[in-house]
């Protein structure tokens, strides 16, 4: 009976440290979005703004990883004293009291990585909509109050056992919580801060080329790499068959995401438009990360390729509608955020017009709290101490006034 008893002890003891590798090595790959987010932006701005825009990548996950520390992670994960409900805190600073996470399927420290990982992208997305124009301590001010109270108290609503899990919703790895969420808070700090000195002259959408596209691939690259560990760290333990479904279907959306991007934008431009398909490719990838895990292929190729098609259609409405967006992470990260949300309701094994509408009231539910506290956060700042920079410095770059050095310079030797 002891042998018996200490081999099943030993069998625990392994299936916990496989599934806490597995969540480490997720959780670098989550990590790695950071610089592909970074070598997106950067890519797809200007080069005189170089280095204002990592800068702000630099800082973010560091200054996200710091608040969900103090006090956002036990907002997002509150224990709810009262049952499922709307806002409760466990308190401040991390406590380690059992050694497990809340589903005791790896250590409370992994658990916290990887979620704090998750809670930095939302703020990352923000960063390059409003590029080029947008003063720093702005930015970093929003980006505290976003990624510490807004994003893990909507996150709480479902992952943390709140309302919208007692409710049914269900968005697997965060196409809602991590992707619309950030992309409410884009749209509403462009509507605020308008658009770029230039961009839309006389009815007509003035194109201000990026600084580098080999740049921006590696960051979509980086991207599609680092979604192995976003979705497949969502699994929450190493389960063969889970992640490797998980795994497929991610891929194959951004694959069909890809040539979505590419056809529709042969069709609106008549030209061979790479950055559509770049943007393709992370748009089937924001689509299918709400159901991953019940997909089948099929549903996950169509899930992408409609992904890849609105993320086009999507960039051309904000250009109508004057919104600025340096980067498309609106069309990418909301448009595709909210569809992919939806389609738990269409497609897959969840499929059915109950599931729909409590899919469309997720929605609605995180996207009203997210944009309203994003508009009311850019609106106060700009009314007191401004989130603008000076006409002067925008064209003439931020990174010789606010960084004192340009992100590409060359040096000829006498």
């Amino acid at each position: 009976m002891a042998e018996i008893e200490s081999l099943k002890e030993q069998q625990e003891l392994n299936i916990l440290t496989t599934n806490n590798t597995w969540m480490m090595l997720c959780t670098a790959l989550v990590f790695i979005m950071h610089l592909g987010f970074a070598a997106v932006e950067a890519g797809f701005t200007q080069a005189k703004n170089t280095v204002n825009i990592l800068f702000k990548n630099t800082l973010t996950p560091a200054i996200g990883l710091l608040t969900f520390a103090f006090f956002g992670f036990n907002l997002m994960y509150p224990a709810f004293a009262d049952g499922p409900g709307w806002f409760d805190f466990s308190g401040f600073l991390l406590s380690d009291s059992s050694g497990l996470s809340y589903n005791s399927g790896y250590t409370y420290w992994t658990d916290f990585l990887f979620q704090g990982m998750f809670a930095a992208t939302a703020a990352t997305i923000v960063s390059g909509a409003v590029a080029e124009r947008i003063k720093i301590n702005a930015y970093f001010i929003f980006t505290v109050i976003f990624v510490g109270l807004i994003y893990p108290v909507i996150g709480s609503w479902k992952w943390g056992g709140g309302a919208l899990d007692a409710m049914g919703f269900y968005d697997f790895a965060g196409s809602t919580l991590v992707h619309s969420v950030g992309g409410w808070g884009a749209l509403a700090g462009v509507i605020i801060i308008g658009p770029r000195i230039g961009k839309y002259v006389d009815g007509k959408v003035v194109d201000k080329e990026g600084s580098s596209v080999p740049l921006a691939t590696i960051g979509v690259f980086l991207l599609w790499l680092g979604w192995f560990g976003f979705n497949g760290g969502s699994v929450l333990s190493a389960d063969p068959m889970a992640t490797s479904v998980v795994l497929v279907n991610t891929s194959l959306a951004a694959c069909a995401g890809a040539l979505g991007g590419c056809f529709t934008g042969y069709f609106m431009f008549n030209r061979l438009d790479f950055g559509m398909v770049l943007n393709g490719v992370l748009a089937g990838l924001v689509g299918i990360t709400a159901g991953a895990d019940v997909m089948n292929i099929t549903d996950s190729l169509i899930i992408g390729l409609i992904s890849g098609t609105l993320v086009v259609f999507s960039a051309v409405f904000l250009d109508k509608l004057k919104l600025d967006d340096c980067v498309g992470a609106i069309s990418v990260h909301l448009t595709c955020g909210v569809f992919g949300t939806l389609a738990v309701g269409i497609f897959g094994s969840m499929a059915g017009w109950s599931q729909f509408l409590t899919q469309l009231k997720g929605v609605a539910i995180c996207g009203g709290a997210a944009f309203t506290s994003a508009f009311i956060i850019f609106f106060i700042m700009k009314k007191t101490f401004g989130i603008r920079v000076s006409a002067k410095h925008e064209v003439e770059g931020l990174d010789s006034h606010e960084h004192g050095i340009r992100g590409y310079t060359i040096v000829y030797n006498d």
